[in-house]
């Protein structure tokens, strides 16, 4: 019985957040910046909490502060143009303003300077570690996560519209379909993810023999993770079908296996930083779910690889 209570939980809770995700996705720009900024902030600080199970003490204040500005420079783009115009319009003053990669390098550096000045005359734990959780934190979660903004920050921003539409600039209408096609990419990936970990959990527990990588999850199974796969990849084809007229087949399949892969390796990263602080889930905070880091694990790992591989070669 607590199995089917836990599982109502589950889908309950899956009920609610879903559709306020697929939502903020779709609205896109300072929207999913913020439903994002959110989802990393609480990542970060359950990682965090993970370091400290392991007797480490990271600055948690200053890298929460320094993950949202690295959030916030993968859509620098959109506020720079904002900030610009408004200044321009209204005070006729042309501003000047960093780029958005001098900013994302700016507070990088000034995370990692401060980082090492602050552990200079503190007498909390090792300095070694706690630098280099605080700034290992940042770095995998909130400059992962920055690249999903940055690839939903594409479409309005970086769509090479010549490619896609007969004449060199796009109308009205073929802008909204560009913002559209951001939307729904990023919702083609959260779909590709859950499709998978569903997948992987149903088909492991139904033909699961074979153990996957015993050390770091007992549970998981080759047969899980081959059903996986297979589903990322039907769902990628299925979003190319449906709503993703800019893919080619090719690319659409590519993307399903990059999720099926990698995504399923994110999650294993995670059970291993779990299994080495000894805790079964990062917290308790999504009921039925565990922590934001258990839900979001695979989108850590995958983002970067998705957004490099639509930026670099689909759109390229």
């Amino acid at each position: 019985m607590p199995k089917f209570e836990s599982l109502s939980t589950r889908v309950l809770v899956a009920l609610i957040a879903i559709p306020i995700i697929l939502w903020l996705t779709m609205l896109g720009g300072y929207f999913f910046f913020f439903l994002i900024a959110i989802i990393s902030s609480l990542t970060l600080y359950e990682f965090y909490g993970l370091a400290e199970a392991k007797g480490a003490a990271p600055l948690k204040t200053l890298g929460l502060i320094a993950g949202v500005i690295i959030n916030a420079a993968f859509v620098y783009e959109r506020f720079q143009v904002d900030i610009y115009q408004f200044i321009l319009n209204h005070f006729g003053i042309h501003l000047a303003m960093f780029s958005q990669h001098q900013l994302l390098t700016v507070v990088l550096l000034k995370l990692l300077l401060l980082t090492m000045l602050v552990e200079l005359f503190r007498t909390k734990g090792s300095p070694i570690i706690n630098i280099a959780t605080t700034i290992s934190g940042v770095m995998i979660v909130s400059l992962c996560f920055g690249t999903l903004i940055f690839l939903r920050e594409l479409f309005p921003y970086g769509f090479p519209v010549y490619k896609f539409f007969a004449i060199g600039y796009a109308d009205d209408l073929q802008l909204a379909q560009i913002n559209r096609w951001g939307g729904y990419t990023v919702i083609a990936v959260f779909a590709s993810i859950w499709m998978c970990d569903t997948a992987a959990y149903f088909g492991g527990k139904t033909f699961g023999k074979h153990k996957f990588f015993v050390r770091v999850s007992p549970n998981k199974t080759w047969e899980g993770a081959v059903f996986g796969f297979i589903f990322s990849m039907l769902t990628m084809v299925t979003a190319k079908i449906l709503v993703l007229g800019y893919l080619t087949f090719q690319h659409a399949i590519v993307l399903g296996v990059l999720i099926g892969v990698f995504g399923q390796l994110g999650d294993l990263i995670e059970s291993r930083f779990k299994r080495d602080a000894g805790v079964k889930d990062s917290s308790s905070l999504i009921p039925g779910h565990g922590g934001v880091y258990d839900r979001f694990d695979s989108l850590v790992y995958i983002s970067p690889i998705v957004y490099l591989y639509i930026d670099f070669v689909v759109l390229s």
